[in-house]
């Protein structure tokens, strides 16, 4: 089973064997530290493509709001053409655009 050290020791155990017989030969003792890098990315790091992709979602419901109105007013001014023209007749027929507010 491998030896694992709780969290927040800073220096590793170095066995007594180990040390005396460094001690002993004069052999220097190496401590090596893994260190772990932090997991994840940072919250910055996804700031920019969600503020991209927000601004491209109002700018698509912006447009669908322009073409909406656009449509709107379209409509409207057909049919305040159509009522003023009143009916058009072509070689006999004749077809009534809009109803009479009469009735």
């Amino acid at each position: 089973m491998a030896h694992r050290d709780p969290p927040g020791i800073i220096a590793p155990h170095i066995p007594a064997d180990a040390y005396r017989r460094a001690e002993a030969t004069g052999q220097p003792v190496v401590i090596v530290v893994h260190t772990t890098d932090p997991t994840g990315r940072p919250l910055r790091h996804y700031l920019l493509p969600l503020a991209i992709a927000s601004a491209a979602a109002m700018g698509c419901w912006g447009l669908v709001a322009a073409l909406c109105a656009l449509l709107d007013a379209a409509a409207h001014t057909a049919t305040v053409i159509a009522q003023t023209a009143g009916p058009l007749g072509i070689g006999g027929i004749t077809l009534k655009l809009a109803r009479s507010k009469s009735g």
